[in-house]
């Protein structure tokens, strides 16, 4: 796709905000600057929000609550079917917009709407399948009876490295449940999240229901808000840090809260692994997103005896990739989101170099326009290299060794956080025993990619709560009502 695409697909989104289904400019009369990380130019100028028009999204929301809860399942699950199908006729479009204001190459955003989508198709379905029962106490004078109802109102909070598809996670329970909703997608990517409001104004779904507000400061615009008794839900997926404080504002209100936050994923290889298993698995692993996904593999701990051989292996895989802008014909690796990003990953691997760590492939950037680095792959890191407890979020594959399943299943759960873990074995009893002992949400045996719209998302400890996807997903929008009737 050429500069003519680029800009068809740039002049066809709405900047402006969209406040209970009605596009328009922010009183505040201020844009904020949209860039390529790829050449670090504004492409794009979008509204910015002040704190009195989330507020008035939150009137809007609460005004339009009961009659959208009272709506047909169906009805709602048709809306989403519809958007999904706009969705996927779209897909070259919404990846060149996601590639242009993220950077990654075109292939993985088209990947991306892809999975998106698939939240919309997955609740359209679970709509019709709200459940309760109805039952004979045990004393048998009365019966029971047990309501799903929708939570209410809901803040929703996104981040940049999976534009849409953290949008539709969150978008597609909500609406399938009967919620109204406010959407605060990332400064750095709001574009994506602007064409998904598009999207469903033009597959019907009523005003009132959705809002969209980019803006430059989210404390400012969510706060209030998060400080209000008419909304009922937040939904954050971002940073651990974050999320804690929105966890203690949360708490005033006792706000119904999933937390989808930071990870440091372990990548365990036994000494009986398939190493081309584990190497393809360790490039899905790692490189999606260019490494900048809270499901990357953000640490390897490979068996002593096949240490050596992994790590060519990775190394010449890696090292392999082409690295440019995403809308370049054959680029494997992006850029990095913006220049704070690519430092945190500097720091992090000259901190790994120093203390002992060997580069096999990559460990420095070259100077340029965009904010590229080198896939990387870093043999012999020594315990206490801050790349073992931080989370990376870049193409680096860190390597340490470990002689016995327990020493590795100790150093995979020595970490705070607790999203997902992979392993690597032949071992079906091997395999049992890790994938009990290791402190996850999620486990990929044998597999490198564990997303799936079909499947609860989320983690434990300081990954968060809340699970997104899967029968459970839609749980996280309903409060559960008991009724008690004499027989």
């Amino acid at each position: 796709m050429g500069g003519s695409d680029e800009t068809r697909v740039l002049q066809a989104v709405r900047t402006d905000l969209f406040l209970g289904g009605e596009w328009g400019a922010s009183e505040s009369g201020h844009t904020v600057a949209v860039e390529d990380p790829s050449t670090g130019e504004t492409i794009a100028e979008v509204a910015d929000a002040i704190p009195a028009e989330g507020l008035e999204a939150l009137r809007i929301a609460a005004e339009h609550q009961g009659k959208w809860a009272r709506s047909a399942p169906r009805d709602r699950g048709e809306i989403l079917r519809r958007a999904f199908e706009l969705m996927v006729e779209r897909v070259d479009d919404l990846a060149l917009l996601m590639t242009l204001e993220m950077g990654k190459p075109l292939a993985e955003s088209r990947g991306e709407v892809a999975y998106a989508a698939e939240f919309l198709r997955w609740f359209s379905e679970e709509s019709v399948r709200i459940d309760g029962r109805f039952g004979l106490s045990p004393s048998g004078d009365s019966h029971l009876m047990v309501l799903r109802q929708p939570v209410g109102p809901c803040l929703f909070i996104t981040p940049w490295n999976f534009p849409l598809a953290m949008g539709t996670r969150k978008i597609g329970p909500a609406v399938a449940a009967g919620c109204t909703m406010i959407v605060k997608p990332a400064k750095q990517t709001p574009l994506s999240m602007l064409a998904l409001a598009q999207i469903f104004e033009e597959a019907g779904l009523p005003k009132g229901v959705l809002s969209v507000l980019t803006t430059s400061s989210a404390g400012a615009l969510t706060g209030p808000m998060i400080k209000d008794a008419r909304l009922r839900k937040v939904s954050f997926t971002g940073s651990t840090e974050v999320g804690r404080a929105l966890v203690k504002d949360a708490a005033d209100q006792l706000l119904r809260t999933s937390m989808e936050l930071g990870g440091n994923a372990p990548f365990l290889v036994f000494e009986d692994a398939d190493l081309d298993k584990a190497v393809d698995g360790a490039m899905l692993a790692k490189m999606r997103n260019m490494g900048e996904a809270c499901t990357a593999a953000n640490r390897f701990h490979v068996h002593a005896s096949v240490a050596e051989e992994f790590s060519s292996r990775l190394a010449a895989r890696m090292g392999a990739l082409k690295v440019g802008r995403g809308t370049e014909d054959g680029t494997q690796v992006g850029p990095l989101i913006d220049e704070a990003g690519r430092l945190k990953v500097e720091e992090l691997v000259a901190d790994a170099i120093d203390r002992g760590a060997k580069p096999v492939t990559g460990g420095s950037r070259d100077d340029g326009a965009g904010y590229f680095y080198p896939p990387t792959v870093l043999a012999g890191v020594e315990p206490g290299s801050r790349i073992l407890a931080e989370e990376v979020f870049g193409p680096v594959a860190p390597i340490s060794t470990f002689e016995t399943d327990d020493e590795a299943i100790a150093a995979a759960n020595d970490t705070e956080f607790g999203l997902v873990s992979y392993a690597f074995t032949e071992s079906w009893t091997r395999g049992l025993k890790v994938i009990e002992a290791l402190e996850a949400g999620m486990i990929g045996l044998n597999r490198g990619l564990v997303s799936n719209p079909a499947a609860p998302f989320g983690g434990i400890k300081q990954s968060g709560f809340g699970r997104e996807g899967g029968p459970e997903g839609i749980y996280e929008y309903l409060d559960v009502k008991y009724v008690s009737t004499p027989r």
